[in-house]
């Protein structure tokens, strides 16, 4: 009876184990992106292809002094998040990505979205984090998640409950 008990503690702990969820972070940044265009332009764009994992990829993509990021999930279809309709500021992503992994699977996605929303004082800056679904039915922005004293860990949370959630607006 004790070895039978023994093996279903092990067993439960094993499959706790293996649903854990993680984080992976992959650079944003200019030095982590691969430029593909860039021109400067009537206040400039650009375009770079940027690292991810699990066969996914990001392209940071900005114009008009506002950024964003489009998914490029592992079948190489493109996902646009269009992020500037969460303010319509001049915006900038933050330097990483923060990717919540269920074993080698990405899950979900959080970034860091600064956008100047004062029009009196542009310096001043609201800093989202915004989370991200990955499914292999739908990418999408599911919460925008003003700052807060515990914004990293309402991301987390909001994050590894992304796929049950739906979609905003863009």
């Amino acid at each position: 009876m004790k070895t039978i008990t023994l093996i279903a503690i092990f067993f439960a702990a094993t499959l706790t184990s293996s649903a854990q969820i993680t984080s992976k972070y992959t650079g944003l940044g200019v030095k982590a992106c691969k430029t593909i265009e860039a021109t400067a332009d009537e206040g400039g764009s650009y375009r770079g292809l940027c690292p991810g994992v699990g066969g996914y990829k990001l392209e940071a993509i900005e114009g008009d002094l506002r950024q964003s990021i489009n998914v490029i999930d592992p079948k190489k279809k493109k996902h646009e998040l269009n992020l500037w309709s969460i303010s319509g500021g001049f915006s900038s992503l933050g330097e990483q990505a923060e990717w919540r992994m269920k074993g080698k699977t990405p899950i979900a996605l959080i970034v860091r979205y600064n956008v100047s929303e004062n029009p009196e004082d542009s310096s001043k800056l609201t800093s989202y984090l915004v989370v991200i679904k990955l499914t292999k039915e739908t990418v999408c922005v599911t919460d925008a998640l003003k700052p807060t004293r515990s914004h990293n860990n309402e991301a987390r949370k909001a994050a590894d409950k992304a796929a049950t959630r739906p979609c905003l607006a863009s």
